[in-house]
């Protein structure tokens, strides 16, 4: 199961009815902007399956150091809530987005299921 955003936090909370053997979020909105006690933490660790989240350096709905001890976001560094670099970023928007491809292509869940 896996999305983005909301869909990300949809997909955490119903992996179990679903029968996934995985989440992948991405961006997921760990709380509103500027109201970190709304944590939605519990939705991500309740999951009840293995686990990427993938998210970005600036994401003012959750920072990557702002997540739980145990989830470890891929992060993408510089990137906002959409994956979006600003224009004075070090990384460009290509590399970016080749961030974000390669750290699920490097999942080792989806290395598995490839075979």
């Amino acid at each position: 199961a896996g999305g983005r955003s909301a869909g990300a936090r949809v997909a955490c909370r119903t992996a179990r009815e679903l029968g996934a053997v995985a989440v992948l979020a991405l961006s997921f909105p760990l709380h509103p902007p500027g109201r970190p006690e709304k944590s939605r933490a519990d939705e991500l660790t309740g999951a009840g399956a293995p686990l990427l989240v993938v998210q970005g350096g600036r994401d003012p709905f959750g920072r990557p150091e702002e997540f739980p001890e145990t989830v470890e976001p891929a992060v993408v560094p510089e990137a906002d809530h959409g994956f979006a670099v600003g224009r004075r970023a070090a990384l460009t928007q290509d590399e970016a987005l080749r961030r974000l491809t390669e750290a699920v292509l490097a999942w080792p869940v989806l290395s598995a299921a490839r075979g």
